[in-house]
This record gives C-alpha cells, sequence and structure tokens, in this order.
C-alpha cells in the first residue's frame, strides 16, 4: 500500500508501533509515527494533519483470544477513529475481509449478503465495521474495503502463506480432499487489492459511505485449485477423498499437541475441515461499476509470482 502510494504520488506518512520503528522497505521515503492501536493519546498524535487515513491493522489471526480481538481490532479501530475526529480528519479508509460475511449459502456472496462469520476474527470485523459506520455521524467519510483471501510476494504467516508453504512440501494434510472438494474458495492479489484502496482514495465522492467486496473475478473448486497447485509445485495432485469427521479426528491430536507446545499452523485445525467444505465465493461487480475496479492478477500467475518469491527468500 504504501510502495503504491508513493509511487501515485501521494504524501504518505506510515504508522508503527514502538517495537518496530523502522520499515526496511520504505528506504527513508516514509516518514514514520510511532503509534500503537491500544494507546488512544498515540493515535491522536498519529493522525495529526492528516487528510485521509486507510487503517489496516489489526489482531491477525483466525485462532486467537477474544479479549485480543475486542482490545485491538474493535477497540483499537474505536480509538483511532475518535483520534480521526478529533484531528479532522476527511477520509477514513477500513480494511475490513469477506470473513464477515463467513460461510456463503447462495455464492456469490455481496455486500448484502447475511453476516455469519465462523472465527471470531470475522466477528471482531463485523464490530468494527459497526464502529466505522457510526462514525459517520461525527462527519468523517468512511469506506469499508472487505477483501477475499488476499495472497503474494511478501505474504506470510497468514491463511494463504499456510496453504501455499504446505502444499509445495508436500504435507501430510494436502495429501487429501476432505470433502467432495466442489466447495469453492476465492482468493485476490496484493496488488489487486492495493488498487481498490487506492480507487477508494482516489475517488471519495463515490466510495464514501461504501462497502465493497474485492476479490478475483473467479471461484475455483478445491479441486480444481489443487491441480493448479500440483501444476506448479511439481507434485501429483491430492486424489483420495476424507470424509469431514475421519479427517476432524486426524486433525484433533495435532491440534492439541501443537496448542501444548505453542506452534501454530493454520493447516492444522478440525475448524479448518469445516472451512474447505463450505463456499467462499464473492462478487466484486460493486467496486467494479463504481469503482472502476478490474482484478489484474489471474491467479495462477499469482500462485507463481508468489511460489517463486517464497524460494527466492526461503520460505521454501
Amino acid at each position: 500500500m504504501v510502495q503504491e502510494l508513493v509511487h501515485r504520488g501521494h504524501d504518505v506518512t506510515g504508522m508503527v508501533r514502538p517495537s518496530n520503528s523502522s520499515h526496511p522497505d520504505w528506504d527513508g521515503r516514509v516518514p514514520v509515527r510511532i503509534a500503537d492501536l491500544t494507546d488512544a493519546e498515540s493515535l491522536i498524535r498519529a493522525t495529526e494533519g492528516m487528510e485521509a487515513v486507510i487503517h489496516l491493522a489489526a489482531y491477525y489471526t483466525f485462532h486467537g483470544k477474544k479479549e485480543l480481538y475486542d482490545k485491538v481490532t474493535v477497540g483499537g479501530t474505536r480509538s483511532l477513529l475518535q483520534a480521526c475526529v478529533r484531528n479532522g480528519v476527511k477520509t477514513f479508509i477500513y480494511c475490513s475481509s469477506t470473513e464477515a460475511i463467513g460461510p456463503v449459502k447462495s455464492p456469490p456472496a455481496d455486500e448484502d449478503a447475511p453476516l455469519r462469520p465462523f472465527y471470531e476474527y470475522g466477528r471482531s470485523k463485523v464490530a468494527a465495521e459497526k464502529a466505522v459506520r457510526e462514525s459517520g455521524a461525527s462527519g468523517i467519510g468512511w469506506t469499508i474495503i472487505r477483501p477475499s483471501g488476499f495472497y503474494g510476494p511478501g505474504n506470510v504467516d497468514d491463511v494463504a502463506y499456510w496453504f501455499i508453504t504446505s502444499f509445495a512440501r508436500n504435507s501430510l494434510v494436502t495429501r487429501f480432499i476432505v470433502g467432495s472438494g466442489m466447495n469453492r474458495v476465492q482468493f485476490v492479489h496484493v496488488r489487486d487489492v492495493v488498487n481498490a484502496f487506492v480507487l477508494a482514495l482516489e475517488n471519495p465522492g463515490v466510495a464514501k459511505g461504501q462497502t465493497y467486496v474485492i476479490s478475483d473475478d473467479h471461484a475455483w473448486s478445491y479441486r480444481d485449485l489443487y491441480s493448479m497447485m500440483a501444476e506448479l509445485c511439481g507434485r501429483r495432485p491430492p486424489s483420495r477423498h476424507l470424509p469431514k469427521a475421519l479427517a476432524k479426528a486426524m486433525m484433533a491430536p495435532v491440534e492439541a499437541f501443537n496448542r501444548l507446545t505453542g506452534r501454530e499452523s493454520f493447516m492444522w485445525h478440525m475448524s479448518t475441515v469445516d472451512s474447505v467444505t463450505s463456499d467462499r465465493s464473492f462478487s466484486s461487480a460493486k467496486a467494479a461499476r463504481e469503482l472502476g475496479y478490474r482484478p489484474s492478477t489471474g491467479l495462477r500467475d499469482g500462485l507463481r509470482e508468489t511460489i517463486a518469491w517464497y524460494k527466492a527468500n526461503g520460505f521454501l
């Protein structure tokens, strides 16, 4: 986001936590303000003189503690909004997630789909979205962006990272298809997510007070996704199917062991079995119609690029 905004000529200031007071990717081109979502006073200082705030930060894990979702994602968003109101910030663009929608009963889901978040992470996004909408009464021009699962070079330690690297390593958990394999999932490349935010920032008259789902233009069945990944990773696609109950029985002891030892992998949770046997298919038609959003990177090309980055940087 920062790289693209600088490239387009915007005057950008980055907000980082005290524990990460420098960002090597920015090469000194971007001034930094030190703040923390759990420190309301620091947010007032961080937002002084800002015309627009793009809020990307969150407690980002699917298997975290509810009190931290409430404190960081929900409470931190409220505190940041209050700081923006105090400092007269005109535009506030919030990064939510399609996990606020959750599993989709009637694919594809759009902005009007019922919200049925499966994870506490998604529930915290719903609550934060509510705070953002309520800020409109204080005069902030808000926009909410809901990206689907995003991926790309530089993406580590999240769902796409765990899936891609586990599959590339031929991990046991990726040698089977859970259920029919016909449930659908939809990703979006990080460049396309960034473009959507910039379109919202540069078209405030259109985007103000709106929510947009941002995704690729195609949802893939897990069976087709595994075949694509197998081709890119040089391995055989999984062909054996496991019923949900058996898959969960296999997951349970590994999940328990990981919990005891403090290890984490999204792939080894019983809840992941439920995720891959439900649909997450979305429509970005509203963003296309109102903002001119068009995804530029197809999944095959994007995955090839991402796998190459992981290999070049020692993750594979």
